[in-house]
């Protein structure tokens, strides 16, 4: 067992993952704001982006472009999002030629880079956010196999939205987790209803409740309700805050509430039925 966890995620206090059962349902977003709340609380917060095909948590972060130094050990150090160095963030993004570029790889070779990304990364964090690939695809179940016995690791944040046909691709996604034995630490319903700008009235335009009665269905945690509010939409797109510029929003109300039932949860973890 030591052997097979030997020098995965090193200087990583907990590890949260973000999973889905489909692209499209702002399980990036929902990452980042996570660990914005989670830095807002006072902890050194990284983020590790592992979605291989589509990377977008730099340009989110606002540090698209920037430069990945390597210690004199060959470790990555992680780029820092804040002058304080309070949170950080490794992207294969950064190791691309153009943000436009395809990654084509073959499935051992995105299985080495999951690897070396777990492996490699010089972190110093109390929470490390980790991205994960859309759905069960092989690049997801090599993230994993790496992780499911590693000390540091929480347990899994499950996004999804309020459709059905969302939440019958995230159904197979808690299977996926219990059958590989991922502690499931609650969902997450994302764009459950819009937020007028103007009159703050909340509109059900994606219908609404699929995700509490997923979670009451699969017997996990319901951790809250994200509505879609223009202003976040505008900030993950430009690379600003958040959280910080539109603290008393119902959106950043929400996660910060998510944020601090994640933080306790190894207080009372909600295991996976084994």
């Amino acid at each position: 067992m030591a052997a097979a966890t030997e020098g995965i995620l090193e200087g990583v206090g907990q590890t949260l993952l973000v999973l889905s059962g489909k692209g499209g349902v702002g399980k990036s977003t929902v990452a980042v704001q996570l660990a914005l709340a989670l830095r807002s609380s006072g902890h050194r917060v990284g983020i590790l982006d592992i979605d291989l095909c589509g990377p977008s948590i730099p340009r989110m972060l606002g540090v698209e472009g920037r430069d990945v130094l390597t210690t004199p050990q060959g470790k990555w150090v992680p780029v820092y999002v804040d002058e304080d160095k309070r949170l950080s963030v490794i992207s294969l993004a950064f190791f691309l030629d153009s943000k436009n570029d395809a990654v084509i790889w073959r499935g051992p070779k995105k299985n080495a880079m999951i690897k070396q990304l777990l492996t490699s990364i010089m972190w110093d964090v109390d929470y490390l956010i980790i991205d994960t690939p859309p759905g069960t695809s092989d690049e997801h179940i090599s993230v994993m196999e790496n992780l499911r016995s590693t000390p540091s690791v929480l347990g899994a944040v499950v996004v999804t939205t309020p459709q059905l046909v969302a939440v019958a691709d995230v159904a197979r996604e808690l299977t996926f987790c219990k059958r590989t034995k991922i502690n499931i630490l609650g969902i997450i319903e994302n764009m459950s209803g819009f937020v007028c700008p103007n009159c703050s009235e909340c509109s059900n335009i994606l219908a609404s409740g699929g995700g509490e009665q997923l979670a009451e269905h699969g017997g996990v945690r319901f951790l809250g309700r994200v509505p879609i509010e223009p202003q976040l939409a505008q900030c993950t797109e430009e690379g600003h805050n958040y959280l910080d510029q539109y603290t008393t929003s119902t959106a950043a109300t929400v996660l910060k509430a998510i944020a601090d039932i994640l933080t306790h949860t190894h207080d009372d973890p909600m295991e996976v039925e084994k």
